[in-house]
């Protein structure tokens, strides 16, 4: 389903250029899941703090870990052109590493549109919650490499990251 407004395949950008809210309410409802990932970089003492559990502000990778899970149903309000939807899944994973921690999310829906961006949303909120639980001790922590690695569902079908060399 095109809209006939569109600019150049650009579904949310209408012909004057004006964004728009696509109507989705023709496309056929079907299971959807979308995995994103990022990592935030921290020095050693603070990936050691996470590691020994002595961040003075407390138990930063569970509390990052429920922010993730809070943005994702927030996705909507923070992404203007973003629909509400469905969420029937969520999972966000912290791993700390020698360089910081990775961050991994997965949602799941079945609903008429794809849940990329709650993945996004989710690794992003779950970074810069990371930050806020450590930044007392470690002022230069930078969020990097947040990024989709794979959907599936829909009618662009599946897709998935091509693994690093």
């Amino acid at each position: 389903m095109t809209d006939p407004d569109e600019v150049g395949g650009l579904t949310h950008v209408r012909a004057d250029g004006s964004a728009h809210m696509v109507d989705v309410s023709a496309k056929a409802v079907t299971a959807r899941e979308a995995s994103a990932a990022g990592r935030v970089l921290l020095n050693a003492a603070t990936v050691s703090a996470l590691r020994s559990g002595e961040v003075p502000k407390g138990d930063a990778l569970s509390v990052a870990r429920i922010a993730g899970i809070q943005a994702v149903k927030r996705t909507p309000e923070l992404i203007p052109l973003a629909h509400p939807i469905a969420v029937h899944g969520v999972e966000v994973d912290l791993t700390v590493v020698d360089a910081g921690v990775e961050i991994v999310a997965v949602v799941r829906t079945a609903d008429r549109t794809g849940i990329e961006m709650e993945a996004l949303t989710a690794v992003s909120v779950a970074a810069l919650t990371v930050i806020d639980m450590v930044k007392a001790v470690d002022k230069h922590a930078r969020i990097t490499d947040v990024r989709v690695t794979a959907k599936s569902g829909g009618r662009s079908g599946d897709w998935r990251e091509e693994a690093s060399p």
